[in-house]
């Protein structure tokens, strides 16, 4: 297993949109691997492949305490949304910055397993906003293109002054 770079905001490359994973073998079973190993030495909660530089339709999540709830969703769609929930979200692309975004409360999601099997499932609370968040990432999407054009702009300032003068106290999310 290897630990992946996590490109970084305003990096064009996480405007990619990702294609479907067309053949689940040992090498994307290898990638999945490394993407969990990337998440939890970040640390972090969900990884989309977008953000270590693969543009296929992959997203690892794990949002227990523990860190002992992985899911792995290959070809994910959202199905269907309901109500309404705002949280402070933070990325490991837009490393060391939060803000309140809004999503669907509760989600449907249909995905392929790591084995390759159909799922559907209906989830809510912390793991349907990071699904939403991943999903997100896979069309080309940051949590940050819901918020203001002057809030993107400091975000983007405040990126490059840590790039410039790196602390290693800054929190990374």
């Amino acid at each position: 297993m290897a630990i992946l770079k996590i490109l970084e905001f305003p990096d064009p490359k996480l405007r990619r949109k990702a294609l479907p994973v067309e053949v689940i073998d040992k090498n994307l079973q290898a990638r999945i691997d490394d993407m969990f190993e990337t998440m939890y030495a970040a640390p972090g909660i969900g990884l989309a492949a977008t953000q270590v530089d693969f543009h296929k339709r992959l997203l690892v999540t794990d949002v227990s305490n523990e860190k002992n709830d992985p899911h792995v969703l290959i070809n994910p769609e959202i199905l269907s949304r309901e109500g309404e929930t705002t949280s402070k979200e933070g990325c490991l692309s837009v490393p060391g910055y939060l803000d309140e975004v809004t999503r669907a409360e509760e989600i449907s999601v249909s995905y392929l397993d790591r084995n390759g099997a159909n799922k559907e499932q209906e989830v809510s609370g912390l793991l349907a906003i990071c699904i939403q968040h991943e999903i997100d990432h896979l069309n080309g999407k940051l949590f940050i293109d819901y918020l203001s054009e002057a809030k993107r702009q400091k975000i983007r300032k405040i990126i490059q002054k840590q790039r410039q003068n790196p602390s290693p106290s800054s929190p990374v999310y």
